[in-house]
């Protein structure tokens, strides 16, 4: 058995990778198959994740474009399909211009959805030449043609940073690494508009090597380690590690995970853009939040107030 604290991590790494490799790291988190990542794994695994319909994967990435059109009438087509999964502005009401931004599911159920919108073909064909990897199932026998009228442009993560406060906030996903208990997992995937990607005990195997053979345990805040309420905490984990891996001697890792406490090491990605992360912590740094929760929220509020003061500012959070 193996003790360790609850902590985060900002990937602020996966800003500078490709998206199909931002992709791939993410999702082999589920599995704790990192150790498979090469120079070539990448568009095997985004296939064989679209081919399975694993769309969660397909959250990890998001990018904003800027779209200039000719026509109001396509910017009014456009709203009327009531795109879903996208944060749309207008920053000039008197331009004929959109900012757009979303995953690269947003972006593929969009066209799903709405393949005769002008508009949509026209931000499909173009995300469908820089990243073919993405739409290569959805283009069919003809392919994505380029329509007339329309441009449209991928904004780097520079012009996006530069953005107003409030366009920033909607427009720049931020991904979170949380090493934390099961409990608190729990609560973070209530908030439905991030992703997340969570490691799988149905999947994971504790007892191989890479596990260290032990399942590891996440330190209770609750308790002092010099405690009589610690120590019957630590039997208890003992005795669960023990029956779980008996049970791993004849049992499958989805059928053992069934006696697994909530006291449970995960790991787990929440990628959301600014606006939402706002909301989260305005939620979970209050003393009314579960201490846990607030042990990895309190500092990273901390320091994204640091990064983004225009948009953090105001929130106190209460400490454990």
């Amino acid at each position: 058995m193996r003790i360790v604290p609850a902590n985060y991590a900002i990937l602020d790494d996966l800003d500078q990778q490709s998206m199909a490799r931002r992709i791939e790291i993410c999702g082999r988190l589920c599995y704790k198959s990192e150790d498979k990542i090469t120079e070539a794994s990448n568009e095997p695994f985004i296939r064989k994740v679209m081919e399975h319909g694993h769309n969660s994967v397909m959250e990890m990435a998001a990018l904003t474009v800027r779209i200039r059109c000719e026509t109001e009438a396509m910017i009014e087509q456009f709203f009327a399909t009531q795109p879903k999964f996208l944060q749309i502005d207008r920053p000039a009401k008197k331009e004929k211009v959109l900012l757009i931004s979303g995953t690269v599911r947003a972006f593929r159920e969009m066209y799903q959805d709405w393949p005769g919108v002008k508009l949509v073909k026209a931000i499909a064909a173009a995300l469908a030449a820089r990243y073919p990897l993405f739409f290569f199932d959805l283009a069919g026998k003809r392919g994505f043609l380029p329509q007339t009228g329309v441009e449209v442009v991928k904004l780097p993560l520079k012009e996006v940073e530069d953005l107003p406060p409030e366009l920033l906030a909607k427009h720049r996903h931020l991904a979170v690494r949380f090493i934390t208990t099961r409990a608190v997992t729990h609560e973070l995937v209530r908030h439905r508009p991030c992703s997340f990607l969570q490691e799988s005990q149905r999947y994971c195997r504790y007892s191989q090597d890479k596990f260290g053979n032990e399942v590891t345990f996440v330190k209770p805040l609750f308790y002092a380690e010099d405690s009589p309420e610690f120590e019957l905490w630590r039997q208890a984990m003992l005795a669960t590690e023990k029956i779980y891996l008996q049970l791993l001697a004849t049992s499958s890792p989805q059928a053992a995970r069934t006696v697994l406490p909530n006291s449970c090491k995960t790991e787990i990605i929440v990628y959301a853009n600014l606006l939402e992360w706002r909301h989260i912590f305005r939620l979970r740094t209050t003393r009314a939040a579960e201490p846990s929760m607030r042990e990895v929220m309190n500092p990273l509020l901390a320091e994204l107030q640091q990064r983004y003061p225009a948009i953090f500012a105001g929130i106190q959070g209460e400490q454990v």
